[in-house]
This record gives C-alpha cells, structure tokens and sequence, in this order.
C-alpha cells in the first residue's frame, strides 16, 4: 500500500511501544510493530507518546478572552462573574465573538485540543453568541469539532422567554441541549426544568449536557432527579452532569445512594477542576472546601468522566491556558489521584472518555480511525502530565497543523568550566 504519511517508532498511552502508524487519506491505514506500506514522508516519534487529539468537554467560547471588559473580577468569585457577565452581554457583538473566539481556537489547536464542546448562553433576544458561535464552527471545521450547548444560563424558568430563545437556538442548529437546574427561582422549577429538558431532548433525538448542582450547599440535589429522568427516557450516555460540586459537601450516607442511582442511568459526568477549585469554598472558614465533585469513586462505579477547562480569561477566570494537561495536572493534586492507574484515568479523562462523550466519529488510534494524533515530548502519559509535555506535532488528517519544539534547560553555574544542558528523557 502507497502511504501518505508514516509515523514510527511511537509510544502509546495502552504501554505499548515501537510502535508504526501508516496514514493514507487522511485516515489511519495500519497500525502495529511492522506496517508493510511504503510512505511518502516519514515522521519519527522517536519513542515519544502518542495520543488521539485532546477534547475539552465543557467550555464557555462565546466569553472567553473577554478579561476586563467592561471591568475585572476583583473578588474572583461566581457570584461577581455572574454579574459581570450580565454587565458584558448586551455589550458583544457577533464580530467582537468571532473575533475573540478564532483566537482562542488557534491556541487550543496549538496546544493539540481536536474538539471543544462549548456551551453558549441563550439568555439573549438577539442570541448574539449563538450567531457568532455558529459562524466560528464553520470556520474552524477543517482544524477542529466545535460542538455547540444552547445554555440558558439564566435559567430556563427564571429568564423571561428562555425556552422559547433555547428552542430557536436548536432550529438554528445548536447540536446539544443545556440548562442549570440549581439557578431557576426554586428547587421545584429547577427539577421541573430538568424534566422539560430530558422530555425536549428525547422528542429532538439530541444530547443533553446540563450545569448541575454547581454550587457548595450540599443540599442541591437537582442530580438525583436528573439521573431518573435520564434512566427514565432511556437517554443513557446522550446525557451529561457537568460540575456537580455540591456531591462535594453531601453526606456520605446520601452519596453511597446517588452514586449507583448515576451508574444505572448510563449518563456521564464532566467535572472543571481549575475553575471549581478557585471558585467553590468560597464562604468556608478554615478548613476550607474545595468543591470539586467525586471523580474517584464514580470512576469505581464505571460512570464515564470527563475533565474540562470551563474558562480561559472571561468573567469567572483570570487564567487559563487552554491547556488539558495542565487540567488533568490540577485534577490529579486536588482528587488525590496519585497512583499510576489515576494519574492514567486522567490523561483519558482528557482524551478518550471526552470524545466518547462528544459522540466523536471515527476518534481514536486504529485503523479506520481519523488520522488526528498528537506527539508528545514524552515517554508515558504520567511523564506527559507531569512536565505539561510539548506538542512536538499536532496532526489534523494525517497532515501536520501545528507543534512546537521540545523544552530545554541550560544551566550556566558559577565555577563550573562548562554549561551543563538537561533534555527530556524518551522511551528506550
């Protein structure tokens, strides 16, 4: 077979090693130790890791990169980044979205992200973001999925006209159903949104991903309901939690009821550890809480998680890189998930699971597969998240989009005759 493109000598995340990628297409032809195609190029990880693209799973594009304007967060708090954002809203234009957002695709591409599911709020008579949202998905089709979450972020109930403006998003094609059940007026309309919203994506056929119980009060429970409704209309993994910090603070009684109640109803769970770290807790007296939701033991109970980056430079959060190393790096320390099969958990909560979620076609490292790979400066997936690896090479349909070189420490020591140089270490 006449290859396009071959990849040799990588690593994957499964431990296995010397292993051929022959791309054709702009798909992955063969895989394995030998690969008897011959190829036009050749690319040589060299021992390297090599991953799927990474997959952002819960993101807000349509406020990102908007730091001060039209002022700053100074408390750093949920509470002002709401009003913030309320503040900014009637102030975006679809260009000044457009703009911000291509931007910020150009730095998750870089950094090898291949898909970003973004919610975008609704709560607009002019749906402002929906608009600019959808332009930017067509724009950035060709180097990145952008999958879209019409979000009432107001509330379904509590924003004036909110159903019918979330239901004109869909006609507009948004791909998935949001809402945020613990922000309607009252936890009887929070639930009664939750079944509305199951009842809407079981008529549409659609995804449903739902900000849910995003708060410390352990008392916020819109998950229960949320996981029978899903079980109840058969939704299974076209349902979605994200956030579910308020699992944090609930008795443990309680949670050892919920957890499998979640388990059964085949839905899956996106927790955001860089922003609900710095965000929940904030009313705690030493010791503080931390907020974020019980990743460990879902994963015991086979529930699929996800990690996401949630913001990058908006309203709610100052920072953010567009990194999903980095957020599986802030998920390992604040879950405690040190151990070598966690610490491997995490780079799938980043990868695989994500795209699983996102209902992502033909993702992943076999045969048949797209040829969207990301080469790391990296020996195994805990060395990856560990240094926050380069990405040597970021490949769109076997064809090299973006990449950077790999880091390198040259240390110049009083009394030492010579400058002594430090590299990564690679497989061997």
């Amino acid at each position: 077979m006449a290859l396009d493109l071959l990849v040799t000598g990588a690593t994957l995340a499964d431990g296995r090693a010397g292993i051929d990628i022959g791309i054709k297409d702009g798909r992955i032809a063969e895989i394995g130790p030998v690969v008897h195609g011959q190829a036009e190029r050749t690319l040589d990880a060299a021992g390297r890791l090599v991953v799927p693209p990474f997959v952002d799973s819960h993101f807000h594009m349509d406020a990102t990169l908007s730091l001060g304007l039209p002022r700053l967060n100074r408390s750093g708090t949920l509470l002002e980044g709401i009003a913030l954002w309320g503040e900014l809203k009637p102030l975006l234009t679809e260009e000044a979205v457009v703009e911000r957002a291509l931007a910020y695709v150009d730095l998750a591409v870089a950094q090898g992200i291949g898909a970003i599911r973004s919610h975008v709020d609704v709560c607009d008579p002019k749906l402002t973001g929906v608009r600019g949202l959808l332009k930017v998905r067509e724009i950035v089709a060709p180097y990145l999925t952008l999958q879209l979450v019409a979000f009432p972020q107001d509330g379904l109930y509590r924003y004036p006209g909110a159903r019918d403006l979330l239901l004109q998003a869909l006609d507009m094609g948004v791909d998935v159903i949001g809402g945020i059940p613990h922000f309607e007026r009252t936890m009887a309309e929070g639930t009664a949104s939750v079944t509305d919203l199951c009842t809407l994506a079981t008529e549409r056929g659609l995804m449903i991903d739902l900000h849910c119980d995003e708060t410390d009060d352990p008392l916020s429970r819109h998950i229960e309901a949320y996981a029978a409704e899903v079980q109840r209309h058969g939704l299974g993994g076209r349902a979605t939690a994200s956030h579910l910090t308020s699992m944090h603070s609930m008795d443990n009684y309680y949670a050892s009821k919920l957890l499998p109640l979640i388990a059964e109803s085949g839905m899956n769970v996106i927790a955001n550890p860089l922003i609900n770290i710095a965000i929940q807790g904030r009313h705690d007296a030493y010791p503080k809480r931390r907020g974020l939701t019980r990743v460990p033991e879902m994963l015991e109970q086979g529930i699929p998680v996800a990690l996401g980056h949630d913001c990058v430079m908006d309203p709610w959060y100052s920072l953010g890189s567009g990194d999903m190393l980095d957020v599986a790096h802030m998920a390992i320390h604040a879950l405690h998930m040190t151990s070598v099969d966690a610490m491997t958990a995490c780079l799938d909560a980043v990868t695989t699971t994500p795209a699983a979620i996102l209902q992502l076609e033909d993702y992943g490292l076999a045969v048949g597969c797209n040829a969207d790979l990301v080469i790391l400066d990296a020996a195994d997936p805990v060395d990856a998240i560990r240094t926050k690896a380069a990405r040597l090479h970021v490949l769109r349909r076997g064809k090299v989009i973006a990449g950077s070189p790999p880091r390198r420490a040259t240390l110049a020591l009083p009394g030492r005759p010579d400058a002594v140089s430090w590299s990564r270490p690679t497989a061997g």
